[in-house]
C-alpha cells in the first residue's frame, strides 16, 4: 500500500501542493478509486468527535472489512490510530455487522515517505 500511495503522490500531486495533509488525502481516494465497486468512500466523515479523513464503508454483499483512515503530516502512525480511537470514530460503524479497520497513515517530508499502520478494531 505504501508503495502505491507514494507512487500516486508523486505522479497525480502537483510539487507545489505535495506536502499537506489535502494533497495525502486526495491520493489515498485515488489509490481506492479502483475500491468504489466495493466501497462507499467518505471524505472528512463526521463521526465520534471529530471528523475521521476517509472512511471506506462497504458496499452490501461486498465481503470486505470498512475502514477508517486517519492522515498525519509530520508526526506518527500511533497518533493516527490513538486520535481514531480517542475520538471514537468508528461508532458511527457500529451497526456494521463485519470487521472495521484503523487504518494510520503519515506522510514524513524529509524522506518523502509515506508510513502505514493498520488495526482491527474491537467493538466491544
Amino acid at each position: 500500500m505504501e508503495r502505491q500511495l507514494e507512487r500516486i503522490h508523486d505522479k497525480d500531486i502537483p510539487v507545489l501542493s505535495y506536502n499537506d495533509e489535502n494533497s495525502l488525502a486526495c491520493c489515498i481516494r485515488l489509490a481506492y478509486y479502483s475500491a468504489v465497486s466495493k466501497y462507499i468512500i467518505i471524505p472528512e466523515f463526521p463521526s465520534g468527535k471529530g471528523f475521521a479523513d476517509v472512511v471506506f464503508v462497504p458496499r452490501n454483499g461486498s465481503g470486505v472489512p470498512a475502514m477508517v483512515v486517519e492522515l498525519k503530516y509530520e508526526k506518527s502512525t500511533e497518533a493516527a490510530i490513538s486520535q481514531i480511537k480517542q475520538r471514537n470514530y468508528p461508532q458511527r460503524l457500529e451497526d456494521f455487522t463485519g470487521d472495521i479497520l484503523l487504518v494510520g497513515i503519515n506522510y514524513d517530508k524529509r524522506t518523502k515517505k509515506h508510513i502505514c499502520e493498520i488495526e482491527h478494531w474491537n467493538k466491544s
